[in-house]
């Protein structure tokens, strides 16, 4: 397991939580805002709560995007949560259109009001939910999630939701009233969950320990 994560601090998210959480797993958490930091980092995390573009606002900011790009282009294994994962793709639909970091091709987009049925439904999303392998997958080696099985429930809370352009991109995903929504993706060493580990309990802190592990995988 590496011994320091570095974890993205641009103004938004859940951070101490998330730091907490890296320890349970018994690596050492590095809160950083300097872009140097992240780059040249051997694995990091971009946590997040909050709307999409004062995410991406505060990542340029504090130059932190290019960072983000830059050790991904690099091969370093970076996990996305809640709204880190949404600003890893191209594109979000929350309160405008706003460009995110271009990671994974596709986009964000709202919620449906209804279910399956033409009812109407809670938005956001909140709570448990068991996750759901997409794409044909009965499993999830080779990835962060490896440790789970599947209908493993995870916590989660958001609005909108991740559109991946590429299938192969979709991890997995979770029931809503008979809507899938994406739950995880992952291209090469970039990983993002849209649940939050951290608040997940012990199969949370599998999917961390896991990335911290054997970094994101090959999705």
């Amino acid at each position: 397991m590496s011994a320091r994560v570095a974890i993205v601090d641009y103004g938004l998210g859940n951070l101490f939580s998330v730091c907490q959480a890296v320890a349970r797993c018994g690596a050492e958490p590095e809160l950083t805002a300097e872009p140097g930091r992240v780059r040249a980092a051997g694995r990091l995390i971009l946590p997040g709560v909050g709307a999409f573009a004062d995410g991406m606002a505060g990542l340029r900011a504090r130059g932190l995007d290019a960072a983000v790009r830059a050790a991904a282009a690099a091969g370093r294994p970076l996990l996305g949560i809640c709204l880190g994962m949404q600003m890893l793709f191209a594109e979000s639909e929350e309160f405008g259109r706003h460009q995110g970091l271009g990671l994974i091709p596709g986009r964000v987009v709202a919620i449906p009001p209804s279910g399956a049925d033409g009812k109407p439904h809670k938005i956001p999303h909140i709570g448990w939910n068991g996750l759901i392998p997409a794409g044909g997958r009965s499993g999830w080696e080779g990835t962060p999630l490896r440790a789970l099985a599947p209908a493993t429930a995870v916590y989660f809370v958001h609005s909108f939701v991740a559109d991946p352009a590429e299938p192969a991109d979709r991890l997995a995903e979770c029931d809503y009233d008979g809507l899938r929504l994406t739950a995880a993706v992952g291209r090469g060493n970039v990983v993002g969950l849209q649940f939050h580990p951290e608040r997940s309990g012990p199969a949370g802190l599998a999917v961390i320990a896991a990335f911290l592990d054997g970094g994101a995988g090959d999705g």
